[in-house]
């Protein structure tokens, strides 16, 4: 299994699609400050499901999606694929009932979204999952949540710095235990439903038991009640019977009566509403019609008036313009322009007459007065108008008296309509009273069938009653002597009886159904039924209580086992851990020693209280749980601890660790990001030949600035800051690499 790819998109500084393919041993990423290479190693940490946001620089999900740039817009969220190499189907995974789950594919690609609301989305190989199984699935392949895989600058001291406790998580993720965990907290979840379903079924059971001995009693005694039940079987033949053919023979009565009185009732009601419906119709005609000449009338009054307004003006325009033949020559000016002001307010109640009116008839008329008009404007003459003029004006007078007398004779004509329409609407209604008294005659018809009706639906309702009674007596029989109460059906009866031979049946099965009931065993069948099914539940209780104890034997016996597996994996794992310890630590320091130690601490696990009151240790509950410390010894120095180190000694005890960690149980990959920043040229050289050695059995992908490890790298990408103020990704050689890295 190997890394193939990594595909960015819209995750931090990374605007645009950016793949990284590592087809090498070692892949080398640089580039200058604040270019985004740091981002690289945070997307690996993003799409394998880091939940600290504080390793991702952020403090949420949106602080992880690109927030745009003057030329770029700004993503709607951040999304990371990697893709894995699995022709050698070593990635395994199984769902909550501990099925493998198919994973028959050359290539695993696991993908993670983030949304500007903070909703996360896991994708395995095209289907959304829950982190959950994205952790499971890279516990198979030796990539744990501890982050042993993935060493940030200023992290590497991150197992020096941890406690005891701590330290073993990290050493347990690095030896792939992790799987076990998952597997003994799974184990230890079901064992708790188990225990949990246990006690259920327990309480259950004996719960159950009373009642199990109690029907047991009362099918010994119902052997007893057969006589009764036989006396009852047969008079509920006769009785059944006989009320079973009186309800149905008065059910088909009463409904041949309603049926006959509502087709009446309908006959009726259609009369009613036949009346009411004509003389409606033809009342609201006549009014609608007496509406519209009424609003016609009203038109032409209105019309009128305003044309004998302009009339009124023509009059004075005449008036005016004899005074001024009259008036002296001096004053030819002013009586121009008095003239001017008149034309102009007749030409504007014109105009608003015909805006205001859609007579066709009338808008001929109103323009040629308006072009009249026009030319008696002083605009048009400079001098005081003539004879000329003023018998135009008289001519126009004429025609507007004209079409007054045209109105008028409109008037005359829409008014003599509504006084026909007011009579014909007065007769209607002396008709429309008439109507009305035969109306009433017809509804007292309606209400007299209306009663008839209730009165019949009494009857209805009072014999539903007695069938409920007659159905409820056949399940009461039926509970008392079983299915034979039904054979009523069957029986031959020559007449229904009279009412008071069903009372006198009534009554001795009342006496019967008495003495049964306070022997409070029913038909019997009902009781042996409820004692079967509750022998049967108890025997399904036991055999669940069995199977539940084999299930709880089963999943301690698992927890043990796995536990025994992890502390016999962890000692061994820690010894050779020791031996690569050693080396890479005499590697980095020219000598010394280095090593990890099991320690044990003593725990109790809760403290219970006696009867008394008084709080008291279970010495069955204390447990002992291993940590990990690591001891050190510096060539030609005395410091063996760890707190004594200075900063450079702890990052480089910190670096021997955590690649002996790596060579033990080899990750898939191992992303160092410039974990190699406090290293001198010659301890530069040393990390160079482990990160060549530890290439060998995990792929690398180590971001850095220095020179050397440069040189180690099979592909170099260089990361910049392009125009668009977001980070883009070049294929580089090692010279150009030495430059960007600046």
């Amino acid at each position: 299994m190997r890394l193939k790819t990594l595909e960015i998109n819209g995750f931090k500084s990374f605007a645009q699609k950016t793949i990284l393919e590592f087809e090498n041993p070692i892949v080398a990423i640089v580039g200058p400050n604040g270019s985004g290479k740091s981002n690289v190693v945070e997307a690996v940490r993003f799409v394998l499901g880091e939940q600290s946001m504080k390793s991702m620089r952020g403090k949420g999900g949106s602080d992880l999606i690109f927030k745009g740039s003057k030329n770029l817009s700004k993503a709607a969220r951040a999304a990371v694929i990697i893709y894995f190499n699995n022709t050698d189907k070593v990635f395994k995974l199984t769902n909550d009932g501990g099925e493998d789950v198919n994973l028959n594919y050359d290539t695993i690609s696991i993908s993670r979204e983030v949304f500007s609301d903070g909703l996360n989305k896991y994708i395995l190989n095209g289907s959304e999952v829950r982190l959950k199984d994205i952790h499971n699935l890279l516990s198979s392949v030796n990539i744990g949540s501890s982050g042993h895989h993935i060493i940030s600058q200023g992290e590497s001291d991150r197992i020096l710095n941890a406690n005891a406790r701590e330290k073993r998580e990290m050493v347990e993720d690095a030896l792939g235990l992790k799987i076990y965990q998952y597997k003994i907290k799974e184990s230890e979840r079901k064992l708790e439903r188990t225990n949990e379903n246990m006690k259920e079924v327990s309480l259950m059971r004996r719960e159950n038991a009373p009642h199990l001995n109690f029907l047991k009693k009362q099918v010994e005694k119902f052997e007893k009640t057969k006589e009764m039940q036989t006396e009852l079987g047969a008079l509920y033949q006769e009785y059944l019977k006989k009320e079973d053919l009186y309800l149905k023979g008065e059910k088909d009565n009463l409904s041949a009566k309603r049926t006959k009185i509502e087709n009446e009732l309908k006959n009726v009601a259609d009369k009613i509403s036949g009346a009411e419906d004509t003389t409606s119709a033809q009342g609201e005609k006549k009014l609608e019609e007496l509406r519209k000449v009424e609003e016609n009338l009203n038109s032409i009054r209105s019309l009128k008036n305003e044309v004998e307004r302009k009339l009124g003006r023509i009059e004075g325009m005449i008036e005016m313009e004899e005074r001024r033949r009259e008036q002296k020559s001096e004053i030819v000016e002013i009586s121009q322009e008095e003239i001017k002001q008149v034309i102009g307010e007749i030409n504007n109640s014109i105009d608003e007459a015909i805006l205001k009116n859609d007579m066709a008839e009338v808008k001929p008329i109103l323009k040629r007065i308006k072009n009249v008009l026009k030319k008696f404007s002083p605009d048009n003459k400079a001098e005081v108008p003539g004879s000329s003029e003023i018998d135009k004006f008289k001519e126009s007078q004429e025609k507007i008296l004209r079409e007054i007398k045209e109105l008028e004779n409109k008037e005359k004509e829409a008014s003599k309509s509504a006084e026909n329409l007011r009579r014909e609407i007065n007769e209607q209604m002396e008709t429309l009273r008439d109507l009305e008294r035969e109306k009433f005659t017809w509804k007292v018809k309606h209400q007299e069938l209306k009663s008839a009706l209730e009165f019949l639906l009494i009857k209805e309702r009072n014999l539903k009653d007695r069938k409920e009674a007659f159905e409820n007596e056949i399940k009461e029989g039926e509970a008392l002597i079983g299915k034979e109460a039904l054979s009523f059906k069957n029986y031959q009866i020559e007449n229904n009886g009279e009412a008071h031979d069903q009372e006198e049946l009534r009554k001795k099965i009342e006496r019967i159904k008495i003495k049964l009931e306070d022997a409070g065993l029913g038909s019997g069948a009902e009781l042996m039924k409820e004692f079967r099914e509750v022998s049967e539940r108890d025997q399904f209780l036991a055999k669940e209580m069995e199977d539940l104890g084999k299930s709880i034997e089963s999943l301690e016996k698992l927890i043990a086992d796995l536990k025994e597996k992890i502390d016999v994996e962890f000692k061994e794992g820690v010894k050779k851990i020791n031996v690569e310890f050693q080396v890479f630590f005499a590697l980095m320091f020219g000598g010394g020693h280095g090593s990890l130690a099991i320690t044990t601490e003593t725990k109790r696990k809760r403290i219970d209280e006696s009867e008394e009151g008084e709080e008291t240790e279970d010495a069955e509950d204390v447990i002992i749980e291993k940590g990990i410390e690591i001891n050190v010894s510096l060539p030609h120095k005395k410091v063996k601890e760890l707190h004594a180190l200075s900063g450079g000694e702890r990052s480089l005890t910190s670096i021997a660790l955590l690649f002996a960690m790596s060579q033990v149980n080899p990750p898939p990959f191992l992303v160092l990001d410039e974990t190699d920043a406090a290293l001198d040229e010659a301890n530069s050289r040393k990390y160079g030949d482990m990160l060549e050695k530890l290439s060998k059995r995990s792929q690398l992908i180590v971001v850095t600035h220095n020179r050397e490890t440069m040189s180690r790298a099979g592909v170099l990408y260089g990361v910049t800051i392009g125009s668009n103020e977001a980070s883009k990704l070049l294929s580089v050689k090692f010279e150009e690499a030495t430059q960007i890295a600046k």
